[in-house]
């Protein structure tokens, strides 16, 4: 299981790596491709539209080629499409690359974090998240270093393209390792039970409130990323430059929060890790408030990811022990396709109202979402664990 595990975590590395390259790579392509800057919206909706896709389909492709071939055909169609985007000639060929993409990114997020959540223990699961922060902070610079070295946004995802392409190999051979860890319910194998439909799946207790507190999350980490660097300019009169640079903080702050959660993991349960996230969160919330200075904005952005990281991962790992094993596939599509959508929604939201009202509603923005993904927890929490 050691190898397979070092496999896993390679899986999320790649995963994470295209998923800030867009961002960085789009300065110099919408220039080359002659399109507006707004059309980067277009290219992330339909990537987003594909993982959605994936993740309500992704219980039906794992029951009937399992998590092994599921994850390996993933992340072929996602080389594959990185690929495409380097020799992209056009922005509408972009278009159509990119829900491809979005399928196999998304097919293989659920796939690994389902079979994370059965087979290993809750720090597995945080330290697969902090290898995606990993992945997520190597890609820009991937992408700066063929863009200073002259190969372009074309050569930038190529390199990146042919990463994934080495690790399609590998996950290809390495199939007999997941054959031997198939999740077993009442002596069969989990591929081999009855697939319950959405709508039965939303019936059951608990997985509304799941689906609430993933979607505002997400909305909450997506908005940070998004909008924080915008509100320190324009709320808090700091340039462009610096508030780039502090923003990164987020980030690090989650990927070395995903880190030591891990360890943390070994003493507190799922629940209590969210909870501690959510306490952290609203301290840096508080702390993007306070007219302290600098310093205490940045400490507030630094605690904004550390409140973060334990969350998602933790409301991901207890999905199995809420719902059991036999349906946890399926929720977890559920779940992560709701996730998706808080993304793809909620960071817009605060958009049109940082454009109509005021940015500095930004902090007020944040402790709704997280007002909303704290009352559902607690609402999950309620629910009896499933036995199996």
């Amino acid at each position: 299981m050691t190898c397979l595990l070092a496999i896993i975590y390679l899986a999320f590395i790649s995963l994470g790596l295209p998923d800030t390259m867009l961002g960085s790579a789009w300065p110099e392509m919408h220039l080359q491709l002659a399109v507006p800057v707004s059309y980067a919206g277009i290219i992330s909706m339909l990537i987003a539209t594909g993982t959605v896709i994936a993740s309500l389909t992704s219980d039906l492709l794992t029951r009937r080629l399992g998590t092994g071939r599921v994850t390996a055909l993933s992340v072929a169609l996602t080389a594959a499409a990185l690929l495409g985007f380097s020799l992209a000639p056009s922005f509408w060929v972009l278009c159509l690359i990119a829900l491809p993409y979005g399928l196999g990114a998304g097919a293989v997020d659920v796939a690994l974090n389902n079979y994370v959540a059965i087979h290993f223990h809750a720090r597995h699961m945080s330290w697969l998240h902090c290898f995606w922060g990993i992945g997520a902070t190597l890609g820009p610079y991937i992408m700066g270093a063929c863009l200073t070295g002259g190969w372009g946004w074309h050569g930038g995802y190529r390199t990146v393209g042919l990463i994934q392409l080495a690790l399609t190999a590998c996950l290809f051979l390495t199939l007999p390792l997941w054959r031997g860890a198939r999740a077993q319910v009442n002596g069969a194998s989990v591929e081999q039970t009855p697939s319950p439909g959405a709508l039965a799946l939303l019936r059951l207790p608990g997985v509304k409130a799941d689906l609430l507190a993933l979607f505002a999350y997400q909305g909450l980490e997506q908005t940070i990323g998004l909008w924080a660097a915008s509100f320190m300019v324009m709320a808090r009169g700091i340039s462009a430059q610096q508030a780039a640079t502090w923003a990164a903080l987020f980030y690090l702050g989650m990927t070395l929060g995903r880190l030591l959660s891990g360890f943390l993991t070994l003493r507190f349960t799922d629940q209590a890790m969210v909870r501690l996230g959510q306490g952290v969160t609203a301290l840096g919330i508080l702390l993007t408030v306070l007219p302290l200075g600098h310093l205490t904005l940045c400490a507030g952005l630094l605690c904004l990811g550390l409140g973060c990281a334990p969350i998602y991962p933790s409301l991901l790992h207890e999905t199995p022990s809420n719902f059991g094993i036999a349906l946890s596939q399926a929720v977890m599509g559920l779940l992560m396709a709701c996730a998706y959508v808080g993304t793809t929604l909620l960071a817009p939201v605060f958009g049109l109202i940082a454009q109509n009202v005021s940015i500095r509603l930004f902090p007020a923005y944040l402790l709704l979402m997280l007002v909303i993904m704290t009352a559902s927890c607690e609402v999950l929490n309620r629910k009896p664990k499933h036995l199996f």
